[in-house]
C-alpha cells in the first residue's frame, strides 16, 4: 500500500507527486536543469549542491515517474517532466509574489487583486524592510533612468531621497514630468527644498498640479512601465511598490491619471508657503 501523505491522498496521487517535489529543495532545480539540457549525475550534484547518493535516489524517482530518460551517460527531461517542472516553477513564482504582497495587499487598488494569477509573474514587487527602508525608492530611481515621460498621481516615492536628485537630473535631460499631489505634500517639498523646488518649477517640462481628494496609493505612468506605490499612513514612507507592463494595469492607470488630471489645478507656491 502506498504511504498516506495527508488529505486522504497517497504518494501515487497528483498531490503525492507535488509533495514529493516540494519536500526537498533540490528536486525542482534538478528537474529544471534536466529540462534545460542533458546532464550527468555529477553535474546535477554540482548544480544542486547535494550528495551523489541523494542525486542517485532523485534520478531513480524521476525515472520511475517517467519525468526523465537516460541519454548515454546523461539524463534529460521527457515532455511530461518538462510540463510538471514548468507548473511547479510557475506555482513558486506566484507564491513568492503573494508572500511579498500579503502585508500590503489591503493598501493596493482593486485592479491588482483582479489580475489573473498567471500574470503575477509579470509584477515586480519591491517592499521596504527595516534594514533596507528605501528599496521601493531605489527601484523607482532605476525605472526613472529608462523613461522619457512621467505622469504620476501621488508621486511621493519619486520625491524622496535619494530619488529626488535623479528626478532633477532627468528633468534637466528633457524628461517630461507631470506630478499630481495634495497641497500639503507640495507644501512639504516647497519648504524643505525651496531652491530645488523653485528651479524645477521654472522648467517647461515639469508640471506640478494639486488635488484635494487623491487615493491612498500612487499611480505612475512611464514609457513602458506602470508603477503603483503604497505609503505608510503615519510616516508617509513608501512601504511597497509594484511595477509592471501588464496591458490591463496600464489601461487602468491611464484612466486613473486622466480622471485626476481633469480635476487638478496648478499650484500657487506663494500661496502655499503663506
Amino acid at each position: 500500500m502506498a504511504p498516506n501523505i495527508g488529505w486522504g491522498r497517497t504518494a501515487d496521487s497528483p498531490i503525492g507527486d507535488i509533495a514529493y517535489l516540494a519536500r526537498s529543495e533540490h528536486r525542482i532545480p534538478a528537474l529544471a536543469a534536466l529540462a534545460e539540457r542533458p546532464r550527468s549525475r555529477s553535474e546535477l550534484c554540482e548544480e544542486t549542491g547535494v550528495s551523489s547518493s541523494t542525486i542517485r535516489r532523485t534520478v531513480n524517482e524521476f525515472e520511475d515517474r517517467r519525468w526523465i530518460r537516460k541519454d548515454g551517460h546523461q539524463y534529460v527531461a521527457t515532455p511530461p517532466g518538462e510540463a510538471i517542472v514548468s507548473v511547479m516553477e510557475d506555482a513558486i513564482d506566484r507564491v513568492e509574489t503573494e508572500r511579498e504582497l500579503r502585508d500590503v495587499w489591503h493598501r493596493l487598488p482593486d485592479v491588482v487583486g483582479e489580475l489573473p494569477t498567471e500574470t503575477w509573474s509579470e509584477l515586480t514587487v519591491t517592499v521596504a524592510d527595516p534594514e533596507l527602508p528605501y528599496r521601493p525608492v531605489n527601484r523607482f530611481e532605476s525605472l526613472l533612468e529608462r523613461t522619457t515621460t512621467l505622469r504620476f498621481v501621488r508621486p511621493e516615492v519619486a520625491l524622496m531621497d535619494p530619488c529626488l536628485n535623479r528626478l532633477h537630473e532627468r528633468v534637466d535631460s528633457g524628461v517630461d514630468v507631470t506630478l499630481i499631489d495634495r497641497p500639503n505634500c507640495h507644501l512639504y517639498f516647497l519648504t524643505t527644498y525651496p531652491e530645488r523646488s523653485a528651479e524645477l518649477l521654472r522648467r517647461t517640462n515639469f508640471t506640478v498640479l494639486q488635488h484635494d481628494d487623491l487615493p491612498p496609493y500612487g499611480t505612475g505612468l512611464l514609457d513602458d512601465r506602470v508603477v503603483i506605490s503604497c505609503y505608510e499612513q503615519d510616516s508617509g514612507m513608501a512601504q511597497a511598490m509594484i511595477d509592471t507592463d501588464v496591458p490591463a494595469v496600464r489601461d487602468w492607470a491611464r484612466s486613473v491619471y486622466e480622471r485626476y488630471r481633469s480635476d487638478a489645478r496648478p499650484i500657487e507656491p506663494r500661496q502655499l508657503v503663506d
